[in-house]
């Protein structure tokens, strides 16, 4: 059994890309993820996008990809959302709260 499904903790990079920026997307993003007990942190790309970074539970990271793919815009999420990348996942760093960058 991996670490992830014994509890530990778990980091994620995603990025989100379509209309995501100067939205309130990643404050909805950082909300979201505090409401789940995530740590981390969300920040625009020179391009575009909002790479969003998260460690936690698996399932909790889990379920905060979910909200940020969910279709139409639920939970009020800001923004138009066209993809969220596939999970980059890593061991945890250590990450405290929830920053938008």
């Amino acid at each position: 059994m991996d670490e992830g499904a014994r509890g530990g903790t778990e980091r994620a990079t995603v990025f989100v890309r379509g209309r995501v920026q100067g939205v309130g997307f990643r404050w909805w993003t950082r909300a979201r993820a505090l409401e789940l007990g995530l740590a981390g942190w969300a920040r625009n790309t020179a391009d575009g996008r909002v790479e969003v970074v998260a460690e936690g539970a698996r399932a909790d990271v889990e379920a905060l990809l979910r909200l940020l793919r969910e279709e139409p815009s639920g939970a009020g999420r800001p923004g138009q959302v066209t993809l969220v990348s596939a999970p980059l996942w890593a061991a945890a760093k250590g990450e405290t709260g929830f920053r938008e960058r």
